[in-house]
């Protein structure tokens, strides 16, 4: 069955996202914004901006002590840095997803793995944020859907293999008018995406 064909209400916006570029769009409130991890085991990196006031965005720490948990999964309300919701979890089939790994970078690639010319989440995002008038001041930490960094008891973190299976989907409901920013990642340097990067799908739709 076809992720789209699950989706009960009102399909406003269905496309797919190539491997390893960005995308974005305003979600009205109310409507829901579905990522569909096409092939398995693809990071999808996301950022969100209120679109009424872009100095109003995703704020990564206060979604995890508010929600109490380092993961996003089902139920999960993304905050922003004004305390206001912006997204909720409504759907869910993978269960993990990232709120602490970041994004890649030309730094990041250079210093871990000796690559700086490597594509970028972080390059993607800002091709992204120029459409709003937005640079790299109003970057700030990202979450990362079907990507999975486990933290062990001593605090030991690292880009863990991904878990999510082909045709996973999470569904995020707007609370608000909100800017959604993605980079479907691009990194092949470490298992994040399976060392390769796979199109996912974005659905936007009005709920019964």
């Amino acid at each position: 069955m076809k992720a789209y064909e699950q989706v009960q209400g009102r399909i406003v916006h269905d496309e797919i996202i190539a491997a390893k570029v960005g995308w974005s769009r305003t979600i009205e409130q109310g409507q829901v914004l579905r990522f569909v991890d096409l092939e398995g085991k693809q990071a999808v990196d996301f950022l969100c901006y209120n679109a009424a006031d872009h100095e109003d965005r995703y704020a990564a720490a206060d979604t995890m002590k508010i929600n109490g948990n380092l993961f996003i999964r089902l139920g999960t309300v993304l905050y922003s840095i004004n305390c206001n919701k912006m997204f909720t979890v409504v759907a869910d089939t993978c269960g993990y997803h990232d709120t602490i790994g970041g994004c890649c970078s030309s730094a990041i690639n250079r210093t871990r793995y000796n690559k700086p010319d490597d594509h970028n989440c972080r390059a993607n995002f800002l091709a992204e944020l120029e459409k709003y008038g937005m640079g790299p001041r109003d970057m700030v930490a990202n979450l990362n859907f079907f990507m999975y960094v486990p933290v062990a008891p001593d605090g030991a973190m690292d880009m863990g293999p991904s878990i999510s299976r082909p045709g996973d989907y999470l569904d995020l409901r707007a609370e608000m008018d909100v800017i959604a920013v993605v980079s479907n990642c691009p990194q092949m340097n470490n298992p994040v995406n399976n060392f390769n990067p796979t199109p996912v799908r974005a659905i936007v739709y009005e709920p019964n």
